[in-house]
């Protein structure tokens, strides 16, 4: 890999932590929210949660972070297919350790977070937008304007 391309690469992985900061924020805030205002078990706040950040974080990283064209429903799917793994483990694994081993909900929560924060990064890099990388309009504009100033 080159400079530039570590470069590209490491400002890649900075958009995708404050984009997933944002979303962290909506995930926490709509847990928040639900937790005061409903009597409901930590399982159906989380998903509600978690459905939330996760619209918003692939809507973000896809048009800004990996600037890709790729085709939106079938990169859904994709990401669909991760949360088909990740939702029911982290879901009854949170339910579990707050009903049965008495843990905080807002640590579990914090570290769930941290674990998709990481396998989901990885996931996005290389599976779902792997191929379309900076394909959209956004990316060919700064390509042309880095041929440009050369």
């Amino acid at each position: 890999m080159t400079d530039p391309e570590k470069k590209k690469e490491a400002i890649r992985m900075v958009k995708f932590v404050f984009f997933s900061i944002s979303a962290g924020l909506i995930q926490v805030l709509s847990f928040t929210m639900l937790d005061l205002f409903t009597t409901w078990d930590y399982w159906p706040k989380y998903l509600i949660a978690l459905t939330l950040s996760v619209l918003w974080n692939f809507t973000l990283n896809r048009s800004f972070t990996f600037q890709s064209a790729n085709n939106v429903p079938i990169a859904m799917l994709k990401v669909a297919a991760f949360y088909a793994v990740f939702t029911p483990l982290s879901t009854i694994g949170g339910d579990k350790l707050t009903k049965d081993c008495g843990w905080n909900e807002f640590l579990v929560l914090l570290l769930t977070m941290a674990c998709n924060f990481v396998t989901e990064y990885i996931y996005d890099r290389f599976v779902v937008f792997g191929k379309s990388i900076d394909t959209n309009e956004r990316a060919g504009k700064a390509k042309k304007e880095e041929e440009h100033e050369q």
